[in-house]
């Protein structure tokens, strides 16, 4: 039998499956990413400890299943997006990748947008540039580490780094490319928007852009050895990972809505024309012509796992997270505290989490309350700024480590209005950059042939209008404004 290898690399944790070609999970590995702070606001990763963890990943994995790498078809990936990952002519690190959870260049952000630059920006490259965008950490190089642009013969992004030390070869896919420099309409690189930041010397630094599902080289002899796959396994080009999720989940079609409960909270349509607003990013789709319109910040499920690290409950010398949601859910929402999830940053800047309302009488039941509705009242906000020209009738599809919380969906689904379904894999991002692997080599004929082999709706979560979440929402949305004023 023959699989199919998807690759999700994402902000804190790389996960490695393995396919089947109806789109079951045969096996699934992890290894934790580790996260470096050398100053405060900064996030930044050792390149080549990501690699050799993307390869005990893929290794973990064909041994949890049994599988040789002979038997792997071809192998798909997918990343999160912004940042950078500088790598040499002879495609080695030339510093430490700056995550897109990385705020050094907040600064630029606001320059951006006091001088007009970000207003230039978004009817250019359809979105406004934030902290951790490579328009705004690629300015901040220029300005404080010129050696590492010098240095750099490509700025890559996370899954085109891991699918260099696969097959030896530099390539980014149209969903990456568009964090920054490409235009809106053409979906191309953009001399007029590396030109608007300062940044037209980076021109001849950027990949040459292929389509998600092409073929972009095959497994090399060195890094089959690491990883246990074959020399000679094809590898496709890959995609953002909110753009494999998109797939993974089935939200493909114009028209579309998908919600990932992660590290970010991703809140997203996909579409057959541009709408532009300084609240999203209107990026380029795995579709030619389409577009994914994105509404995101860094303020979902990483919130949780910061507090149970914090607060508890631990089982067995190990966050218990689903104990967590569970205790959480022991309190109602009124009378808990108010927390604003922006412990990695927000929509809005520099601003911090914090918890407003504590009392004396609270414990942690209720803390942990006040996180669980935080995020998804982070993710309604995001909603209602698509709804102003979307119509989100949903259902949407849900994944990310929140959708595996029964309770915590339903109450995404209250607290946003819109009804939502959960599909039958855990892993939805790894199983949309393995299904671009089997677009690549001819398994599908299409996104939708796709999409109908491999997507089967386990679970469905209709909204319930609550005026006691409605109102608590409000609380939330007048401090976060108080405060970002």
């Amino acid at each position: 039998m023959r699989y199919l290898l998807g690759i999700d690399a994402g902000q804190t944790v790389t996960k490695a499956a393995l396919y089947d070609a109806d789109g079951n999970a045969v096996a699934v590995a992890r290894a934790d990413n580790t996260v470096d702070t050398p100053h405060p606001g900064w996030q930044e990763r050792d390149m080549l400890a990501a690699w050799r963890q993307a390869a005990t990943a893929i290794a973990h994995c064909l041994a949890a299943a049994g599988v040789s790498g002979r038997e792997v078809a071809a192998v798909g990936l997918c990343g999160h997006n912004d940042g950078v990952y500088p790598v040499d002519a002879a495609g080695e690190p030339v510093r430490a990748a700056i995550l897109a959870t990385d705020s050094r260049a907040r600064e630029y952000v606001a320059r951006y947008r006091a001088d007009g630059t970000a207003d230039k920006a978004l009817p250019l490259t359809g979105q406004s540039p934030f902290a951790g965008s490579p328009a705004s950490v690629c300015a901040w190089l220029r300005d404080h580490e010129p050696d590492v642009l010098d240095r750099a013969r490509w700025l890559l992004f996370c899954k085109d780094w891991l699918r260099l030390r696969l097959t030896g070869e530099v390539a980014t896919d149209p969903t990456d490319a568009s964090a920054s420099f490409t235009d809106v309409r053409t979906q191309q690189y953009s001399p007029e928007a590396l030109a608007l930041y300062g940044l037209s010397a980076l021109g001849d630094r950027l990949p040459d852009v292929l389509a998600p599902a092409a073929l972009a080289g095959k497994v090399t002899a060195a890094a089959a050895a690491e990883t246990g796959l074959a020399p000679g396994t094809p590898v496709v080009t890959g995609a953002h990972d909110v753009d494999a999720a998109a797939l993974g989940v089935g939200a493909v079609a114009p028209g579309a809505v998908s919600i990932v409960m992660g590290t970010f909270a991703i809140n997203q349509v996909v579409s057959a024309d541009v709408r532009l607003d300084h609240r999203w990013q209107a990026r380029t789709f795995l579709h030619p012509a389409h577009w994914l319109h994105m509404s995101t910040s860094p303020s979902s499920a990483s919130n949780l796992e910061w507090a149970v690290r914090l607060l508890g409950p631990h089982s067995s010398g190990r966050p218990d997270f689903a104990a967590a949601v569970a205790e959480g859910f022991t309190v109602p929402s009124a009378g808990t505290p108010l927390f604003l999830p922006f412990l990695y940053g927000s929509a809005h800047g520099a601003v911090g989490a914090a918890f407003t309302g504590m009392r004396g009488d609270h414990g942690r039941p209720h803390l942990l309350r006040a996180v669980l509705d935080g995020v998804v009242f982070s993710h309604r906000t995001h909603l209602d700024a698509l709804r102003s020209q979307f119509p989100l009738t949903g259902p949407a599809r849900l994944c990310g480590g929140g959708a595996r919380s029964p309770q915590w969906s339903q109450l995404l689904a209250d607290a946003t209005g819109l009804d939502l379904e959960t599909t039958d894999s855990d892993e939805a991002t790894a199983r949309g950059a393995a299904v671009l692997a089997g677009l690549g080599i001819g398994w599908y004929g299409s996104l939708d042939d796709a999409v109908a082999a491999t997507v089967q709706v386990v679970r469905r979560h209709d909204a319930t209008p609550s005026p006691e979440l409605d109102d608590r929402y409000h609380e939330h949305l007048d401090l976060t404004e108080k405060i970002t004023d």
